[in-house]
């Protein structure tokens, strides 16, 4: 069928073409679309790897947390390290150590926050997994009920490494979601 048999004009096709493709087009393909237009305006802003404020955050993954905007942060200030839960784990340690003693940062700031998932799990899901795929995972959820218990530990794990040389500057905080305010967790 022509263009002009099917009534719709070359440019109205082409258009109906674009977006029928970009309604297929994956989460991911969306992403990689977004960084070319990115890459075409940046400048590499010359910076080493080592935090400018010497300092690595470790904070839960969650969506609704802009962690650089709730901080004052700019590219380049800090480390940032983001799980599940924001727990202290063996990997979060791993990376702590590689932030402090290969890139010079000597604080921690530890976020989690109001309505993590986290509660709402246990280790049960270890289980379930293994029922479903047949291999138990070697991790443990760090699934937790009382959010600023969990911090405390977090901070106690940091504290208490061996593989990490600054644990004098070690806070933990909690997020709140609904407000953007940070909420501070003593060891009380």
């Amino acid at each position: 069928m022509s263009t002009e048999s099917s009534g719709l004009s070359a440019s109205t096709q082409s258009t109906a073409s674009a977006a029928s493709a970009q309604s297929t087009a994956s989460v991911t393909d969306k992403l990689v679309e977004a960084n070319t237009r990115y890459a075409a305006e940046f400048h590499d802003p010359g910076m080493d790897a080592r935090p400018v404020l010497q300092v690595a955050v470790v904070a839960c993954m969650d969506a609704r947390i802009d962690l650089h905007k709730a901080l004052g942060l700019e590219l380049g200030d800090c480390h940032t390290i983001r799980n599940a839960g924001g727990v202290v784990t063996d990997d979060t340690i791993r990376s702590l150590a590689i932030s402090q003693r290969a890139l010079g940062t000597r604080s921690v700031v530890l976020i989690h926050h109001t309505g993590c998932g986290m509660q709402s799990i246990t280790e049960d899901f270890r289980a379930e997994l293994e029922a479903e795929v047949g291999q138990r995972p070697t991790w443990a959820v760090e699934a937790f009920t009382d959010v600023d218990q969990d911090v405390r530990q977090s901070m106690a794990r940091v504290r208490t490494s061996p593989f990490l040389r600054h644990t004098d500057d070690v806070r933990g905080f909690v997020f709140d979601v609904h407000t953007g305010l940070l909420r501070e967790i003593t060891n009380q």
